[in-house]
């Protein structure tokens, strides 16, 4: 890597976007585990 080159980070909004999608991935998840006991409780 030459001095002169940029460094390689994702720009602003690219991590915002990623920081978003790890959230509501994680969101996800959670309904869904929750979803699946209150179906597992109802006969």
């Amino acid at each position: 890597m030459l001095w002169s080159e940029p460094p390689d980070e994702p720009p602003e909004e690219l991590r915002r976007a990623q920081a978003m999608l790890r959230r509501a991935r994680a969101v996800l998840a959670i309904a869904v585990m929750i979803a699946m006991c209150i179906l597992a409780l109802c006969p």
